[in-house]
This record gives structure tokens, C-alpha cells and sequence, in this order.
């Protein structure tokens, strides 16, 4: 017995979900090109790969002008490394109002191990995660090593896992966004206006 094809209202159904993943997000790209991927990574770490067509609006920059990214008509995914800040960022769009909003499952990690296309730069800029691991195991490292000549040094590494602790029970990070907002991450400023404006193009 031969299994029928799917209709393309199946197909459609799908895909019109909040969350997709690589395969699904590669059959958006190809099928509509009025598709807009919002990557909310730093700019950082956006110069150093990204999907290509991608947009780059950081979250700390995107909860200013959720009003004006929640008024786009395009459909729109987001993106970010594994997930959790497009996760957040989900949050701020459809509290604005954003219809045909998406979220990439596991984020451009997930794209990458899925054979994705991505565009490389020439930035060094370590992924927020590796950024955060760096500062948050150095703090705690000075905490136990300060802990030998003065004993209260050891709280600095309980501040750090109360803080990481909370990072996880709330899916927030505070370290990434005060990292997020050194020079080395921001490289220039956000051009808002500009990227509103390449949005709404409509060819």
C-alpha cells in the first residue's frame, strides 16, 4: 500500500509551529523568501559565524525595540547559539505582539551539526557560554585559592554557584549580559533603524 504524500496544508502545519528545527528552518528558507532570521547573539560573536541572510539584533538591544521588531509582517525565527537567548527574546516579541514568531530548536549549534550554511568572519570572540564558563570558573578558582590566607574568600565561589544555580531555575543569565555589553562583544552599536529597514524589504 503506498502512503500518500503529504498535502502542503500537513506541510505548512508543520512548520507554523513556535518551535523548529534545522530541517524545518532550512524548508522556510527555501520555500519563503520573506523569512527573516533574527539573531540575537552579540555582535561579537555574530561577526564570527552566522547563518547567512541572518540579522543581528543582541538581546539587550532587542528588549528596546520590541515594539518595533513585533511590527514586522515578515514571519520571523530566532536564533541564537543553543537557544536560550532567542528563548528570552521570544518572550519580549510576543509580549509586544509579534505574529508568525519562531524559535530554532538548539539554536546555531544545532544548525552547524545539521550541515547548515554559515558565514565566518574575521572575529576571535569566544561564544557567550565559553565567555561566562571563563569568568565564573576564574572567580571561583580565586575564591578557593584566596580561601587558604583569608577563609571568607571560599563565599566568592558560593556566590558564583547561587548565581549559576539561578542562571539555570530561570533561564536567564546576568554574567552574559554584563559580558555582553564590554567592547570586545559590542565591536560597534546596533544600527537599529537600518536593520528595521532591511527587514521590511519586500523584494
Amino acid at each position: 500500500m503506498t502512503t500518500p504524500a503529504p498535502s502542503d496544508d500537513a506541510i505548512t502545519s508543520s512548520i507554523d509551529t513556535d518551535v523548529i528545527d534545522a530541517s524545518h528552518l532550512r524548508q522556510l528558507i527555501a520555500e519563503d523568501p520573506m523569512i527573516r532570521i533574527l539573531d540575537v547573539r552579540t555582535f561579537g560573536e555574530f561577526d564570527s559565524v552566522h547563518i547567512p541572510g541572518s540579522y543581528n539584533v543582541p538581546l539587550d538591544t532587542l528588549g528596546e525595540h520590541a515594539r518595533d521588531l513585533a511590527s514586522l509582517d515578515h514571519p520571523v525565527v530566532l536564533v541564537c547559539k543553543s537557544g536560550a537567548r532567542a528563548d528570552q527574546a521570544h518572550g519580549k516579541l510576543t509580549g509586544a505582539g509579534k505574529q508568525r514568531l519562531h524559535l530554532l530548536e538548539g539554536g546555531l549549534d544545532a544548525w552547524q551539526s545539521a550541515g547548515g550554511d554559515v558565514v565566518r568572519g574575521n572575529s576571535t570572540t569566544w561564544a557567550m557560554d565559553r565567555q561566562v564558563r571563563l569568568v565564573a570558573g576564574s572567580i571561583s578558582l580565586v575564591g578557593i585559592l584566596g580561601s587558604i590566607v583569608v577563609p571568607k574568600a571560599k563565599w566568592l565561589a558560593g556566590f558564583v554557584a547561587t548565581g549559576l544555580t539561578f542562571s539555570a531555575l530561570s533561564n536567564t543569565c546576568a554574567m552574559g549580559n554584563a559580558l555582553g555589553k564590554l567592547p570586545y562583544n559590542k565591536a560597534r552599536g546596533c544600527d537599529i533603524d537600518a536593520v528595521l529597514s532591511e527587514m521590511r524589504r519586500t523584494a
